[in-house]
């Protein structure tokens, strides 16, 4: 073992650029009056913002620059990287399809194999869509004859697509072009003819393509359109829109029979939706009968309320079967038919305690069901006509990320992993009648060896008594004597569960720094289904800090770690958890790593797609709302904690733990003027504004540029960030490094 000593000698005396504050501008919400001196960092393209980037960037770097695990942690990364990766295979007519990574390059690649036993090859790599690699595929849709790819890709890891067909059989790229695509999917009709998919109206400015990742105005008036296959977007058939809500987002799928176009329509990130159908069989020219007219599909409205989600699983002819959580916040599964929408019935009622996460319908009468349990999955074959019980289907305690099957084959493709699995694909044969379940891919990661490590679940209370649930990941055997670094990882909102994922990263932080690394399943997230999930949203926000502050805790009193040892990490929705504990409890931590958090509670649903957030967080015009999220925005509630009043925390600290806020120029989800701004306020009020400030921890942003909110990025990308921000982590807190 050696250790570096140069991890413990502080770092320089930090110079943050000035930030221009602008007392003019107060805004008053309710008779409070809060002033926004920084909105002028909501303006991206502005000269004054790029300089303001470029004078960040250099401090961070200088910062960087001290970091003396860096180039190790880089090297480990690639290294551990450097494996082949598969996702599980789809069929489309004899014709199977799959990801697959060989290392290092830059995304994976599309593969298509002609049957089990054929030999596979490259349909479309990303890598040679860009000279950078800054561009990624974004989603896909395969024919069902197997005969074209419609594929959508995105510049810089922004939300905007453009769609393009390639012919599978000769990769001959087609000429079709379609732009301003945005959280759609591809539909295929069965016919192979054209696919649907959605789209925003392209902007009164439009030079025929999105200037990727730089607008920030709001994404209002979805619309849904049918393209044919070798013709012209401009020639599109408009198949539904609805002025009147410019909010609704639609998403169009064509069910497996080919009889029926469903469209999911939501109006935020909450689980609920309508369900519209139309029948496609019933159209008197077809679809190209619509060229033209002008007029939409005539679409039914089977649930036309915001009341419950609605996910169509299958159906036999008129009658269909549906994912729902109407009155059912675990889930359930339920039937009706169309003919008779009156007709609801439930096929596999809700469980008691357990979460049914997804139903997919296979060989013919049979449905694959996902269970979540105390955030470990079950995986069960069931009656498609009634629900019942067939068969179990034994699995490791870990993660069902993918299942792929269609009621017209008789297998089914199971993606699974965990904290210490790096990855299967599970091959389960039907045609016997009793599911047969074969490793169809393994991947094995070169110098990693489960063996050195243990993950456990413990469950911990938080402030109110509430009993959660956290993975605890490490190397075996360790001491609680309170001296190892930790990492202490969460998320908590939009009911998405943090489940046993594999991470190279983590690996090296526990096999090279010592690291215990934990994932805290706190509320706000779907673990428990929806009660869960609302029981830190809107008024219960607070409830997820509470959650993450006590998991800290908790590592802390049981010997697991100290507070100077303690890194507290999350993204997007985490990004707010981590920089909402860090202004609340400055001294349980001893780092912080923010990635494109949503910082300004008050004006987030101003951007792009932020007013869909509301349904977790609420909305500063409504009063009651407003009194929610000042308590908690981050922006808002920077305090110096050395300062009386700060804070009711006897124990804290008399500064804010080392911070790395983490954005991207790209990033039109959570646009980057939140962690600018966050960033200016938290160096303003803790350090320049104060003489000899006891702020003395280092408090910097990593801008990534040509770069989003965190889909497509680069193997290179993903490990140069990971290498930036562990080795932050292991200077500021003083970890050596283990050979």
């Amino acid at each position: 073992m050696g250790s570096l000593a140069a991890a413990d000698e502080p770092l320089p005396p930090l110079r943050y650029p000035p930030a221009r504050r602008d007392g003019d501008i107060v805004d008053d919400y309710h008779g409070v009056l809060v002033p926004d001196p920084y909105r002028w960092m909501e303006e991206l393209e502005s000269e004054e913002v790029k300089e303001y980037v470029g004078a960040q960037a250099a401090v961070a770097d200088a910062v960087l620059a001290t970091c003396d695990h860096r180039g190790r942690l880089r090297g480990q990364l690639t290294a551990l990287l450097d494996h082949p990766r598969y996702r599980a295979p789809f069929k489309r007519a004899g014709t199977y399809f799959y990801f697959h990574n060989p290392g290092l390059l830059p995304h994976s690649a599309l593969y298509v194999q002609h049957g089990l036993g054929g030999e596979p090859s490259v349909l479309l790599d990303p890598g040679e869509l860009s000279d950078d690699a800054t561009v990624s595929l974004s989603m896909i849709g395969v024919s069902d004859d197997g005969e074209h790819l419609a594929y959508g890709t995105s510049a810089s890891g922004s939300d905007w697509v453009t769609i393009s067909v390639m012919r599978v059989r000769d990769r001959h790229r087609l000429p079709d072009a379609l732009s301003w695509v945005k959280f759609s999917r591809i539909a295929w009709t069965s016919d192979g003819k054209g696919f649907f998919y959605s789209r925003f109206p392209a902007p009164k400015d439009d030079d025929g393509a999105p200037e990727s990742g730089i607008r920030t105005d709001v994404n209002l008036n979805h619309e849904v359109y049918y393209h044919f296959l070798g013709t012209e977007q401009s020639d599109d058939v408009m198949c539904w829109r609805d002025p009147e809500h410019p909010k609704y987002i639609y998403t169009p799928e064509v069910t497996e029979d080919g009889k029926y176009v469903l469209l999911s329509v939501s109006e935020s990130s909450e689980p609920v939706n309508k369900l519209y159908y139309c029948d496609l069989s019933a159209l008197s020219h077809g679809l190209s009968g619509t060229k033209g007219t002008h007029e939409m599909l005539p679409f039914v409205k089977l649930v036309d309320e915001f009341e419950a989600c609605y996910g169509v699983v299958a159906n036999d002819g008129t009658r269909f079967t549906v994912l729902t959580n109407k009155d059912a916040p675990r889930y359930k599964l339920s039937r009706v038919d169309v003919d008779d929408p009156q007709s609801w019935t439930d096929v596999l009622p809700e469980d008691d305690k357990a979460v049914l996460e997804y139903a997919c319908a296979v060989h013919g009468d049979k449905l694959l069901v996902n269970y979540l349990s105390d955030v470990k999955y079950v995986l069960q074959m069931r009656s498609l006509a009634a629900g019942e019980l067939l068969h179990g289907i034994p699995i490791d305690i870990g993660s069902v990320n993918g299942i792929t099957g269609r009621r017209c084959d008789s297998e089914v493709f199971v993606e699974f992993s965990s904290f210490l699995t790096p990855g299967i694909v599970y091959r389960c044969d039907l045609s016997s009648g009793v599911p047969e379940m074969s490793i169809y891919r393994e991947i094995t990661v070169p110098g990693f060896d489960r063996t050195d490590f243990e993950a456990k679940q413990v469950f911990y209370p938080s402030k109110d008594g509430t009993k959660i649930p956290m993975f605890v990941v490490s190397r075996k055997n360790i001491d609680l004597d309170g001296s190892h670094p930790a990492l202490l990882f969460g998320y908590g909102g939009f009911g998405m569960s943090m489940t046993p994922q594999f991470s190279a990263a983590r690996v090296v932080l526990m096999r090279n720094l010592g690291f215990v690394t934990c994932v805290a399943n706190i509320r706000g997230g779907g673990e428990y289904g929806e009660e869960w999930h609302k029981a830190g949203s809107l008024a219960n926000k607070q409830n997820c800090f509470d959650d993450f502050i006590a998991a800290g805790e908790f590592l802390v009193s049981a010997g697991y770690t100290s507070p100077s040892r303690l890194c507290i990490e999350g993204g997007s929705n985490g990004g707010l958890l981590v920089a909402a504990c860090i202004n609340q409890r400055p001294g349980l931590f001893g780092c912080a790593l923010a990635h494109v958090g949503v910082m300004d509670m008050l004006r987030f649903h101003k951007f792009t797609i932020g007013r869909a957030w509301a349904c977790d967080f609420g909305c500063s015009e409504e009063e009651e709302e407003f009194r929610w999220l000042i308590k908690y925005s981050p922006l808002h509630n920077v305090r110096r904690p050395w300062e009386k009043g700060a804070g009711g925390d006897q124990h804290r600290r008399q500064q804010y733990p080392p911070t790395m806020l983490l954005t991207a120029d790209h990033d039109d989800r959570v646009v980057p003027s939140h962690t600018l701004k966050f960033l200016a306020t938290m160096q303003h009020v803790l350090c320049t504004s104060v003489e000899q400030s006891p702020q003395t921890n280092p408090i910097v942003a990593r801008i990534d540029r040509k770069s989003g909110h965190g889909c497509g990025r680069s193997t290179q990308k993903i490990i140069d960030e990971a290498a930036d921000r562990y080795a932050f982590a292991a200077k500021t807190m003083g970890v050596s490094w283990i050979d």
